[in-house]
């Protein structure tokens, strides 16, 4: 019997000693969870719960989305399900999975299968019926973990003692599993930021850096994809260096990575965020972003969406409004924090602060900064008052000198730190100042 007292083949109940049963989690015990189970699993077929779902609940992590495996074929899970009234949706059926809504809640479940060919990129795959075989085409060890629906788990490659012991470790062969897919080298780090306890395993770094000309054959899009769940999870900052020394770090991001940095903006982020995450805009800036110039070639080289590099233009643009990388927040004030969130937004203000914090090479003033972050999120930006139908009622044409006009307004509004209200600019336009 392994540590874990679980039966290492996976296809048997756990022995007396073992795990606890799983079978009163609410999700699990779920009505329509269960009915979904007891449809896939009935007339000679079987259905677990797998993966993420029973990995999260081993450790205490929230249990978000549920995959299930089944032995059913994808035809027969899209019969079963619209036969007991369930919403079925082939979303990969060529690779076995479907969809399936069932309690107002999304389901993707996938028959067992086995690569009959990878090229580093994708796998062709054949269906089968041995749990064994699906358990060990998948990659870490904490992802091969199956429950049934009487809370009974199976461990066919020893996931649970990993779980619990935070060690994130590939399935058999590191070397083969990273071939089979070059993804899964930034998915390590990633799982070892995410769940993963103490320094990566050993022998799935060595495979992730002997396996990093493979980063090369994916595309910008799956790089970026992964990239961002990377820079938003909790503990990035613990895996970045071994991600840059490997060399890893500067393939990806076609420069130099600022793994130092990334750290010191991470341990500033307010104690609000449970998990210390940073927003992907803030991430991305942190790690590889100097100035304004980095965005776009960071931006093209993993065809970010237009909306984050948007978001990351805005910050450094904050960033630069700032002014604060050397001089420090010392002279920055709540009045200053509003002129950004305004100007920029209030992620960009409070991501601007971060980094002028981390950037100015001295201990930051806590509370200092901390006030000026809650001014930063707390702070709504008001509509500028006057616009031009204002200044038309006032007989002034539309046209360049309209446009002046209203800029010079919209100055001295900001100026006055958005105090002057309508009536006051409409005055400066009647009268204007000496």
């Amino acid at each position: 019997m392994n540590p874990a007292g679980v039966n290492p083949a996976g296809m048997s109940p756990v022995a007396p000693g073992g795990p606890p049963s799983l079978g009163d989690a609410p999700w699990l015990a779920d009505p329509a969870t269960q009915r979904l189970l007891a449809t896939l699993g009935a007339d000679g077929e079987e259905a677990r719960i797998v993966g993420g779902a029973v990995r999260n609940a081993l450790i205490g992590e929230p249990v978000e989305d549920i995959d299930i495996a089944t032995t059913a074929l994808p035809e027969e899970v899209m019969r079963r399900a619209r036969a007991a009234g369930f919403k079925a949706v082939p979303t990969g059926v060529e690779h076995g999975t479907v969809t399936v809504v069932a309690g107002g809640r999304p389901f993707e479940v996938t028959t067992l299968r086995r690569d009959v060919a990878t090229d580093g990129r994708r796998a062709e795959v054949a269906f089968g019926r041995d749990w064994d075989v699906d358990a060990r085409r998948r990659d870490f060890t904490m992802n091969a973990l199956y429950v049934d629906a009487g809370g009974t788990l199976f461990d066919p490659v020893g996931g649970y003692g990993d779980c619990l012991a935070r060690r994130v470790r590939f399935i058999g062969d590191p070397d083969r599993r990273i071939a089979e897919d070059y993804l899964r080298i930034l998915r390590f780090f990633r799982f070892c930021a995410r769940y993963g306890r103490g320094e990566p395993d050993g022998d799935g770094l060595a495979a992730a850096v002997r396996g990093r000309a493979g980063l090369r054959r994916l595309s910008a899009e799956r790089i970026a994809a992964e990239m961002t769940k990377l820079v938003t999870a909790c503990s990035a900052a613990t895996v970045m260096p071994a991600l840059s020394e490997t060399g890893l770090l500067g393939r990806v991001l076609g420069g130099i990575g600022l793994p130092a940095r990334f750290a010191r903006v991470s341990a500033l982020v307010p104690a609000r965020s449970a998990a210390r995450r940073l927003p992907p805009a803030l991430g991305f800036v942190a790690l590889g972003v100097l100035v304004a110039e980095d965005v776009d070639r960071l931006a093209d080289r993993l065809k970010l969406a237009n909306a984050l590099r948007g978001a990351m233009a805005a910050l450094v643009g904050a960033q630069v409004a700032l002014g604060a990388r050397k001089a420090g927040l010392g002279p920055v004030d709540s009045a200053a924090v509003r002129r950004l969130v305004h100007g920029f937004g209030a992620d960009a203000a409070e991501g601007a602060l971060l980094l002028a914090a981390a950037d100015c090479g001295c201990d930051a003033d806590a509370g200092h900064l901390a006030a000026l972050l809650a001014v930063a999120r707390g702070w709504q930006a008001p509509s500028f008052p006057v616009s031009g139908a204002d200044l038309a009622a006032l007989g002034i044409p539309p046209g360049r000198g309209m446009g002046e006009r209203l800029a010079a307004l919209k100055s001295a509004w900001i100026a006055s730190d958005f105090t002057l209200d309508k009536a006051a600019l409409i005055a400066r336009v009647e009268n204007p100042p000496g």
